[in-house]
């Protein structure tokens, strides 16, 4: 059977980004990448719909040690896949790149201090096995295969199209065609604008609105910059200026919640004018941040209605009919298609079923070890990043952390790193301080987290930033240990040596 190092589940922003790190932190370790699909990119790959984009900076989504070089700031999905790809490819990452690999099940030897993945290969899903003595996931929070799809009453007759954005079709014609988007979130907002270029007519429809923010797509500062100086240290400098930036909204939102209210609606009621109805359509019922907010580069949704090729209906389904969508109001939507964009199917480490020495580990009853490892569980740790800055940053701090985890191990002969809770009087809380409907309807299938470090989850780069790279390996909380089996590798004790010496 063979074995690895390090095992590396997805090849996405975070799985290139941990390959990376891997390969200059902790040089010389075996390992591999596993992705399901046919190709790397995660999100960026997998998402076709028109006008797909980042909402985040590419200075903040982009990775520390690689510039983004592009005009756009608030960039389109192709280009950040053809970044992503650029990445693994200069890096020599993609070469560990095992497509078609879809991880089932981890199982813990504390005797061997190895982990037993269990896997399916290619389109005929052969099982297969491989061991390892640290398993990463980076298989983003979300199921791949299936997103977010309720019912709705009647939808078998409608005599259109109706599509989900998770699964575009390619050949999907709106040109000269009545489209209702179903939904709020940055998803409809991303899609309305961009169909209503080409379609008769695009119609929003929500439940109830969301926080909307328009943003130059291009970064006039970051521009300039980089024109003068060279690109690392204009990448740098900028990526710390949005992240302090992001930092200080986010904190100033949170603290003045009513004052941030009214600034957003105020922004938004400049861009469609004093007779367009903002109180219903763009005034939500919750505070700034209690969910993300919505980007939208260039006021590209804003104009779409002004000039009237798009339009908000905020009300409630009643039914599906033969010709579009009635609703509760009475109010009757014709379309011809029906894009349901109602949201992801939040799903743990891709539904891996982990044991330890036997044992079947339950997730959900686990404490989240600063955000990224799980209490009693060794040698496993899942990269999550924030909701309420670009995903990357946390990623990259993930990554780091892990390899000085790997280092520690290696330099002190340890072949075990385990977070353990031994405090019974811990009080839980969710593990995602967030009201977004994905969040809320997978709270029973996630972890908890603490109310004190090292088990709080905290949503703030700064603090994580010290904690994660200067912070103390040995907590208390930590525990490192032997195998009985033998050390971690075979070259560990001798490496331990020289990394002593040096």
């Amino acid at each position: 059977m063979e074995h690895l190092d390090v095992l590396v589940v997805g090849a996405g922003i975070s799985g290139i980004g941990m390959g990376y790190y891997l390969q200059t932190r902790v040089p010389g370790r075996t390992y591999a990448i596993f992705e399901g699909r046919e190709a790397i990119g995660g999100t960026w790959d997998l998402f076709r719909y028109p006008g797909v984009r980042s909402d985040s900076d590419m200075y903040t989504l982009g990775f520390s040690f690689r510039p983004w070089k592009e005009a756009k700031a608030i960039a389109d999905g192709p280009s950040i896949l053809n970044y992503l790809r650029e990445t693994a490819r200069d890096h020599g990452i993609d070469r560990h790149i095992r497509f078609q690999h879809k991880v089932k099940s981890a199982a813990w030897d504390s005797s061997t201090s190895r982990w037993t993945v269990d896997f399916e290969q290619g389109p005929d899903a052969m099982r297969g096995k491989i061991t390892c003595n640290f398993l990463q996931m980076c298989a983003g929070y979300y199921n791949y295969d299936q997103g977010y799809r309720p019912a709705f009453p009647g939808e078998e007759t409608f005599r259109g199209q109706i599509v989900h954005p998770q699964h575009w079709p390619r050949d999907l014609d709106y040109a000269g065609k009545k489209v209702v988007v179903i939904g709020s979130g940055a998803t409809a907002v991303t899609l309305v604008p961009e169909m209503a270029r080409h379609a008769a007519h695009v119609t929003m429809l929500q439940r109830s609105p969301t926080y909307v923010v328009s943003r130059p797509a291009e970064d006039a500062f970051a521009n300039r910059l980089r024109r003068v100086l060279p690109a690392k240290l204009a990448y740098a400098i900028i990526r710390w200026r949005n992240v302090l930036g992001q930092l200080y909204i986010f904190n100033l939102m949170r603290k003045h919640p009513a004052r941030a209210k009214a600034g957003l609606i105020d922004m938004v009621r400049a861009e469609l004018g004093p007779e367009y109805d903002v109180a219903t359509h763009f005034t939500p019922r919750y505070n700034p941040w209690d969910q993300r907010l919505c980007l939208v580069p260039d006021a590209d949704l804003f104009e779409s209605i002004k000039s009237g090729a798009a339009s908000v209906v905020t009300d409630h389904i009643d039914t599906f009919t033969p010709a579009g969508i009635q609703l509760k109001s009475g109010q009757v939507l014709e379309a011809d298609i029906i894009v349901t964009a109602t949201g992801l199917d939040m799903q743990l480490m891709s539904g891996l079923a982990v044991s330890v020495d036997g044992v079947p580990v339950d997730l959900t009853q686990a404490f989240s070890y600063k955000g990224m490892m799980f209490s009693g569980v060794p040698n496993l740790a899942a990269t999550f990043g924030y909701t309420n800055a670009s995903w990357t940053l946390k990623a990259d701090l993930t990554a780091e952390y892990v390899c000085r985890l790997l280092a520690h191990l290696d330099r002190h002969g340890f072949t075990e790193c385990r977070p353990v809770n031994e405090n019974p009087d811990l009080e839980a809380a969710p593990w995602l301080d967030f009201s977004s409907g994905y969040v809320t309807r997978a709270l029973s299938r996630l972890p908890k987290q603490g109310v004190v470090s090292p088990w709080r989850v905290y949503q703030n780069y700064a603090l994580d930033l010290l904690a994660f790279r200067y912070g103390k390996l040995e907590d208390g909380v930590m525990r490192f240990s032997r195998a009985s089996a033998g050390p971690l590798r075979a070259d560990a004790a001798p490496r331990a040596a020289a990394m002593a010496k040096a």
